[in-house]
């Protein structure tokens, strides 16, 4: 474990006049690039401009809602639509379907993408159930993931079913713990309203094997965010209790950063508990310095400024970490 933890109003912050920056993505160049929810992407210079990437004036006009994004080696974005399937946009901030539908079906709530280093596009759909909240509940069994090779559509294959409102998700690389590595790699996810940290064996065709628990969360704490440190540890972000969770290989939690209103989360809380949890709900939040935190990515020098997007804020916190980051696949593109 580690001997860290930091008080919220120790955090810093970059970036301004952002509009749900849910997720966000760091470079070794030091830019970072954020979800807009007016329909594009912006970019954060390692001084603080800030820089429109496609979308609309307002979100009202926006064509999509971007959730989670990932960067491509040729520098254009995928962007994961809730209203449904991915996009992909480019620098100049020219719009186009990347992928709508999977056994020909449309793809519902889609959640995050994420862009590895084996030319694979990983998705992750959150619910079937329509409209979303109501896969805000305890018995939400039907989100799912997505596979595709990169470019090849017709490639996508449902590769994981059954889960319980599927967030975002992370490779390991094969490191276990401490910097080992083995010859295994693993894909990590969060289910959010199971509560839930899960991870599947990956195979070398991009298949993956059983889904096993890495942990559970308790009252309050709803997953959605999830990253590797280079020992192998997972960072996990909680919307509602606004909590940073750094969760060890083995299951173990350390609360690195809480930013928590006691009455806030039991309000939350029982409207999950007797199936009423709604937009209401996650759109508010009391806290002073994490504004629904939702995201964690490692960047700067040595991969240890850990920067998160949050729901609710217009700009992103960064703190420096004890412990490195896992170098992103996107890292150096």
């Amino acid at each position: 474990m580690l001997d860290f933890r930091l008080s919220p109003q120790h955090l810093n912050y970059i970036g301004s006049g952002l509009m749900r920056p849910e997720c966000v993505l760091a470079t070794e160049r030091g830019d970072l690039y954020v979800a807009d929810a007016r329909g594009g992407v912006c970019h954060i210079a390692p001084g603080g401009a800030v820089t429109r990437i496609g979308g609309a004036e307002r979100r009202e006009d926006a064509e999509i809602i971007p959730n989670g994004i990932a960067l491509l080696p040729g520098g254009s974005f995928l962007l994961a639509n809730l209203n449904g399937g991915v996009y992909r946009l480019e620098r100049s901030g020219a719009l186009t379907p990347y992928l709508l539908e999977v056994d020909g079906k449309p793809l519902e709530v889609t959640n995050f993408v994420l862009a590895d280093r084996h030319g694979r596009v990983w998705i992750t759909i959150s619910t079937r159930r329509t409209p979303r909240h109501l896969g805000y509940a305890p018995d939400v069994d039907d989100g799912y993931i997505v596979c595709m090779e990169a470019g090849q559509p017709e490639s996508a294959r449902i590769v994981a079913d059954g889960l319980g409102f599927t967030n975002e998700c992370a490779l390991d690389g094969g490191v276990t713990g401490a910097g080992v590595k083995s010859g295994g790699e693993f894909l990590y996810v969060n289910e959010t309203f199971v509560r839930r940290l899960s991870r599947y064996p990956l195979k070398s065709n991009g298949s993956l094997g059983a889904r096993e628990t890495v942990t559970t969360f308790g009252a309050g704490t709803f997953p959605d965010g999830v990253t590797v440190d280079a020992e192998g540890g997972l960072w996990v972000t909680a919307i509602i209790a606004n909590r940073v969770i750094r969760v060890t290989p083995d299951g173990q939690q350390q609360i690195v950063i809480e930013d928590s209103d006691p009455a806030h989360v039991e309000w939350v809380e029982q409207a999950y508990q007797a199936g009423g949890l709604g937009r209401e709900h996650l759109d508010r939040t009391p806290a002073k310095y994490l504004k629904q935190v939702s995201s964690l990515a490692f960047g700067g020098p040595g991969l240890r400024t850990a920067y998160l997007g949050n729901l609710l804020d217009d700009r992103i916190a960064w703190f420096e970490s004890p412990v490195a980051g896992l170098e992103p696949a996107h890292w150096r593109w």
